[in-house]
């Protein structure tokens, strides 16, 4: 990854402003947490060492552990905040990366990988809520909206 990644992502924010700057910086990051956990984990029986390629199911997992441990409790509304509210979106993101060479992908990866990975209530949500409180849905983040 060149050193100057935020300066490459001015032409992908342009072409794609769903996504804020943060939200790609945080997909990045994210996918080297990925690998690191892969490494340590040892699952990366069939796979190269570090740096090398993971799939979207992987990255999803990644993405998910990463944020938790980044922002905890506010990690959907911090996704929210970056335009992130599905799991399509990192898909998206990832494939606006590669559609301007800042990331590569294989012959097998495809936007669809990304799809249903899981519900973000579950994922940032659930983890932080008391035990037998009731499962409801809390409201969005900024009510504004």
């Amino acid at each position: 990854m060149p050193k100057d990644f935020d300066e490459l992502l001015n032409p992908v924010l342009v072409a794609d402003p769903r996504y804020t700057r943060e939200a790609y910086h945080f997909v990045r990051e994210a996918l080297d947490f990925t690998q690191e956990l892969i490494k340590r984990r040892g699952e990366s029986l069939p796979r190269p060492a570090l740096g090398h390629h993971i799939t979207g199911q992987e990255l999803l997992s990644g993405i998910k552990e990463f944020a938790l441990v980044q922002f905890g409790p506010m990690s959907r509304c911090v996704l929210e905040e970056w335009g992130i509210t599905r799991c399509e979106d990192f898909g998206a993101i990832v494939f606006n990366l590669v559609e301007h060479q800042i990331l590569s992908k294989t012959e097998k990866d495809r936007p669809e990988d990304f799809a249903g990975g899981y519900d973000f209530n579950e994922a940032f949500v659930r983890p932080f809520r008391p035990t037998g409180k009731s499962s409801e849905v809390p409201p969005a983040c900024d009510e504004s909206k």
